[in-house]
């Protein structure tokens, strides 16, 4: 077995772990049937290297990516550990987080991090992706403040409810770890 695959196969272990079946409320509106709290995993020493292992793979298929953000606060353990394994490993590649919204003090910047060279190639980066609202509204922010090209996403767990299809719709591309489908407490 490859080491890709099994830093898969683990990562996969992790996630079934975090998940929990019954019924909840999402950020989006909607009531769902189970729930993944990808911050357990993000969070976890193992699952952040584990996590910016595979993101990094898929920075390193796009050498056109010059950066890597994703909305707070569910992208924020997933940039940094990416951001710590590409300078381990002389990837380089800039960082920055979107704020829900503009802070009322300081620069009153939706996006934060080193300034992005304008016209940028990057990708968002979160934990789950359900509709895409979340990661759209990302979109949007780094378009307007940071000028710069976002050409894709990368999610840890795709819910396979129309997030893919809404994210193709605004151009991007959709890369996903693991889909609901890939796990079986939740096929059955």
């Amino acid at each position: 077995m490859s080491e890709t695959s099994n830093t898969f196969n683990r990562l996969k272990e992790k996630i079934q772990s975090c998940i929990q079946t019954g019924e909840v409320k999402l950020a989006s509106g909607k009531v769902t049937d189970f729930y993944f709290d990808g911050r357990l995993v993000a969070l976890d020493p193992e699952g952040s290297a584990l996590l910016a292992e595979l993101f990094l793979d898929e920075v390193r298929s796009r050498p056109e990516i010059q950066a890597v953000g994703g909305p707070t606060s569910g992208a924020d353990p997933i940039v940094s550990s990416l951001g710590v394994l590409a300078h381990q490993q002389s990837v380089p590649l800039q960082l920055f987080y979107v704020r829900k919204e503009a802070k009322a003090h300081g620069m009153q910047k939706r996006v934060e991090g080193p300034p992005l060279p304008k016209g940028a190639k990057v990708f968002l980066v979160d934990d789950v992706l359900t509709t895409g609202g979340s990661l759209l509204k990302a979109v949007q922010a780094v378009r307007e403040e940071a000028e710069v090209e976002v050409v894709g996403a990368m999610v840890v767990v795709d819910r396979q409810e129309g997030g893919e299809e809404n994210l193709k719709a605004d151009g991007l591309e959709l890369i996903s770890l693991f889909k609901k489908s890939d796990f079986s407490i939740l096929t059955k």
